[in-house]
């Protein structure tokens, strides 16, 4: 019989990139190869290479799908193992040069299955890099972090015109974050108020709420694969700034 969990992280986890590889998830990305019995401490991750793929420091848990901690019913969404994570800070740091890194607001929650998606963009100075998710260490009960079930990674473009009779560049939104296959929450595209660079290209957001990147076979998208829903409500508010040529008519 084999066992399906996922990770808690507490203090910090990371994962080397290399820029060869593919659109989707990480090497080990869905936390399925998980630590050995040796490597466990009840659900505590006690070895530092314990979970393939991945390097762990400080307090992180392997939580199996349907393991119950206190009063909660813990649920994997995909798979059957996720990284238990007390995380509220993401980031990517290459291996050499500064670090390029932002803060995940993830104090609202957005969906009704209890699990949200979140993009973080960033530009690759280099060919490999170190994928770092961070906590600050924060909560005053460790167990009541937030889990991490799966992470990806999905080269952007820069943004092209969206037609000829349209000046907005990627203005069906068609390029932008890695929608995991097969879940029906999309992707949050946090505030971008301190972050450069956009996980969709050619927008950002400035309001203090996310806007929700959402796909065709989950949402009714009039036109094309992609859109984005303003979840926010009138706190929600992004923008894309155009300049027109001068002396042309817009509409």
């Amino acid at each position: 019989m084999s066992r399906y969990g996922a990770p808690l992280l507490l203090l910090c986890a990371a994962v080397h990139v290399a820029f060869a590889i593919n659109d989707g998830l990480l090497p080990n990305g869905n936390f399925e190869a998980g630590p050995k019995p040796s490597e466990l401490r009840g659900t505590e991750v006690v070895g530092r290479h314990a979970i393939p793929e991945w390097e762990v420091s400080g307090f992180v848990e392997y939580i199996e799908s349907g393991h119950k901690q206190g009063d909660m019913l813990l649920v994997v969404p995909e798979g059957a193992h996720a990284r238990g994570a007390d995380v509220r800070a993401g980031g990517a740091a290459e291996r050499l040069g500064h670090p390029d890194s932002g803060v995940l607001p993830m104090q609202t929650m957005y969906s009704s299955t209890g699990w949200d998606s979140y993009a973080w963009g960033f530009r690759a100075l280099f060919d490999e890099l170190d994928l770092v998710i961070h906590n600050p260490g924060l909560e005053e009960d460790p167990a009541c972090g937030p889990l991490i079930d799966s992470v990806a990674i999905r080269t952007l473009y820069p943004p092209r015109l969206t037609t000829v009779k349209n000046l907005l560049k990627n203005g069906d939104m068609e390029e932008g974050p890695y929608i995991f296959p097969n879940t029906t929450w999309g992707v949050l595209i946090p505030p971008n108020i301190e972050d450069e660079h956009s996980p969709l290209p050619g927008w950002k957001v400035e309001s203090l709420k996310a806007v929700k990147y959402v796909d065709a076979a989950h949402y009714a998208v009039p036109r094309g694969l992609r859109a984005a829903q303003l979840v926010g409500g009138g706190r929600a508010r992004w923008r894309r700034w155009r300049a027109p040529s001068p002396g042309a008519a817009t509409r």
